[in-house]
């Protein structure tokens, strides 16, 4: 079995050496088709919210450099279009300037991948563009999260399912993360740590100049190391503590050849769990529940108003 390693490098201005270094190692060289998937959660772009067109222009150009395409694919918003938020947020010229392309996973044909055993995930609805690529990429974001309590690589994938409505799928969130890590299967993971979120994230926290990258063979162990470094116990995000069993990863075996996460280490603000807020961690437990919520914009629009005059600004929504 590969060991897993997590490299943290510092970042002063430049960020090319970083990545080729990564690249380098990844053990991409050669292959036919790459899918990348950036951390698109805005349909505009916030530095720590939607992974930095710049450093995901350097990341294609690197990577086209050495395999034949380089497809980069987000799905749809809950209440936007993916294509609007490529092209408000600069990332499909970005994408385009260095000779790979876009896709909106939500247009993409798609596959009924099964799982094995008796959970209670059975399927996922996944893109063939995805699932056809020789590997993925992870270009990832280092976030706390008002519902998930830290979002990061895995959280990322949720991205590639394709429905807008898969938030439909958060009574299960911890065995969809977990079929996503394990049938994705990242070969390489760029968290881009330069500015990060702490407080009510993942889209409107607060952020923080961490002046960080972090690359890696494996995106949980990205986010083992992400959260060591944001000062959040494995036990205080679930979903991950869940991921790590299953996946047999102890926290002591993940390499780290550059900085360690106590040299960075920084205590994040934990997100701020008001009424709205608990209200809709509880809704989130029952598939009825949060169908009914989320059963139109209408609604949502309702609910938001009710936090709004409640604590005096929308609730986070994914």
């Amino acid at each position: 079995m590969q060991q897993k390693t997590v490299k943290i490098s510092r970042v002063q201005e430049e960020t090319e050496g970083i990545l080729k270094e990564a690249v380098r190692n990844s053990g991409l060289c050669g292959k036919r088709k790459i899918f990348v998937k950036p951390n698109i959660s805005h349909p505009e772009y916030i530095p720590g919210v939607v992974t930095d067109p710049a450093l995901l222009r350097e990341l294609v150009g690197l990577l086209r450099d050495n395999v034949e395409e380089v497809i980069v694919g987000e799905s749809d918003g809950f209440n936007y279009s993916c294509r609007l938020a490529f092209e408000k947020t600069g990332i499909e010229k970005a994408v385009k300037d260095t000779g790979g392309t876009v896709i909106n996973l939500s247009e993409d044909k798609v596959v009924k991948v099964k799982f094995p055993g008796n959970g209670t995930l059975k399927s996922l609805f996944l893109p063939k563009t995805v699932l056809d690529a020789d590997a993925v990429v992870d270009a990832a974001l280092m976030k706390t999260h008002e519902f998930a309590v830290y979002s990061g690589a895995i959280k990322n994938l949720f991205g590639c399912v394709p429905s807008n409505r898969r938030i439909y799928l958060h009574p299960y969130l911890k065995e969809v993360f977990y079929q996503l890590y394990a049938v994705l299967k990242p070969q390489l993971t760029v968290m881009d740590a330069r500015t990060a979120i702490e407080g009510n994230g993942p889209t409107k926290g607060n952020p923080v100049n961490m002046n960080l990258i972090l690359t890696s063979n494996c995106a949980l162990a990205t986010d083992v190391t992400a959260t060591k470094i944001m000062g959040l116990s494995l036990k205080e995000v679930s979903y991950l503590d869940y991921i790590a069993g299953r996946a047999g990863l102890q926290e002591d075996a993940i390499a780290m050849p550059g900085l360690k996460a106590s040299e960075v280490a920084r205590k994040f603000d934990p997100p701020r769990i008001d009424l709205p807020v608990k209200a809709q961690i509880e809704i989130y437990k029952h598939e009825f529940l949060t169908k009914l919520l989320f059963c139109s914009l209408d609604v949502v629009k309702l609910f938001q108003k009710v936090t709004v005059a409640y604590r005096g600004k929308p609730i986070e929504v994914g």
